[in-house]
């Protein structure tokens, strides 16, 4: 039976009073003090604070379109209510904005680290961020996680001169890493968000470590985890491989979407109103924690999923990654990765003109370019230059219910 719970009456009093006193709590980050690499540009304005300046960098940046074609869970479907990454960044944005509205935390800072998020995720979703992590790390030895790359798209691809509250926000999201309590550690400087970038890419570990340094990125991050949980089970149905959401099995925060969202986010409030960390209740965080193990259990983890993926995206990752290695090794001015990539991060009007992106370590070129792509034309590259190969892309159809 469903279950919708609310806040308490002494919360919403609480809360209802301090609106109306004018006296609601405040930790939330003062555009007026966000930092940026360049402090000399994009100065916020009255009509322009700091963070939504990254808000707009961001929409507008090169890559922010891809999205649309960017697997969240299931690839390889051919249906349009299926949730792509585009989506899945907005509902992270939209969930997190309601708890920071209620917490009186800074929305445009929000707003700018959901959608930002997962700006360098590859396509075909964890899957290809795998595949594409054991080849780097086999031929450099660094550890590929999307939410650095996020960061290496918006600061380093294309230095859109983004304030350090929002990528630090972006780094810091991943959310498969859960926790009961979020307490931001402060960042005063980008020396040491490039500190904590770099450790990332040498040291295994270094991404499970890393915390926001804003409330606002705290909110985004337990956000990403709501907004998936429910939304994957919905997924899984339109894509046959249950019944009905109902037939995964449920947990103390419910069991479908709108159950999920609702109770985490009603505890989140009642237990972070007033307080400089995000909470919830220790029921509530078991509830999370085993409504994950029981989506990797029964949605992500099934077997004929996990084979499809790794006969034919993997081997398509790794090929594509060594073939680009090899023609931007050898200068090959008439491959993709010079036609498709570097001309285009170079005659994009944010990019270096300068030549100054050659100069980048070719692997983390390669890795730049496959990151970028979208599921489609990730395959689509990879037939354009193996048109002999066994590998073979099969979709499920829009009408296989008709046949």
């Amino acid at each position: 039976m469903s279950k919708y719970e609310k806040l308490s009456p002494e919360v919403t009093q609480r809360i209802e009073q301090d609106i109306k006193d004018g006296t609601r709590p405040c930790f939330a980050a003062k555009s007026a003090d966000a930092l940026r690499r360049n402090p000399e540009q994009d100065r916020e304005s009255i009509w322009r604070p700091a963070y939504l300046r990254d808000v707009d960098k961001i929409m507008h940046s090169p890559y922010y379109n891809r999205y649309t074609d960017k697997t969240q869970v299931f690839s390889f479907y051919k249906n349009d209510d299926i949730t792509r990454r585009a989506l899945h960044v907005q509902l992270v944005s939209r969930l997190a904005r309601s708890i920071g509205s209620v917490l009186n935390l800074n929305l445009d800072l929000i707003e700018a680290i959901a959608l930002g998020h997962d700006i360098g995720h590859t396509p075909f979703g964890h899957a290809g961020e795998r595949y594409i992590g054991e080849i780097y790390r086999a031929e450099t030895g660094r550890f590929f996680n999307h939410n650095v790359h996020s960061v290496r798209v918006l600061d380093g691809i294309f230095p859109l001169n983004i304030t350090l509250d929002t990528l630090n926000g972006i780094i810091t999201h991943n959310g498969e890493f859960e926790m009961s309590e979020y307490r931001p550690v402060p960042m005063t400087d980008f020396a040491a968000f490039d500190r904590m970038v770099e450790e990332c890419y040498t040291d295994e570990s270094g991404i499970v470590r890393i915390i926001p340094s804003t409330l606002e990125g705290c909110v985004v991050r337990v956000c990403d985890i709501i907004a998936y949980l429910g939304r994957d089970r919905l997924d899984a149905q339109k894509a046959k491989l249950v019944e009905s959401p109902t037939d995964i099995e449920g947990s103390a925060i419910g069991t479908v979407n709108p159950e999920i969202i609702n109770n985490l986010m009603v505890n989140i409030i009642e237990h972070s109103y007033g307080k400089p960390y995000i909470t919830m209740d220790a029921e509530h965080y078991a509830g999370l924690r085993e409504a994950k193990r029981i989506n990797y259990r029964q949605i992500y983890k099934i077997e004929k999923v996990e084979r499809v993926l790794d006969e034919t995206v993997k081997p398509v990752m790794q090929r594509l990654y060594l073939q680009m290695l090899k023609d931007l090794r050898e200068g090959k001015k008439s491959s993709p990765i010079f036609k498709h990539h570097i001309d285009f991060v170079m005659n994009n009007h944010y990019g270096a003109k300068d030549g100054s992106y050659l100069d980048t370590e070719q692997n983390q070129i390669v890795i730049d370019y496959i990151a970028s792509m979208t599921d489609e034309y990730c395959t689509e590259l990879y037939q354009f230059l193996f048109p002999k190969s066994n590998v073979k892309f099969e979709y499920h159809g829009y009408f296989e219910d008709l046949m």
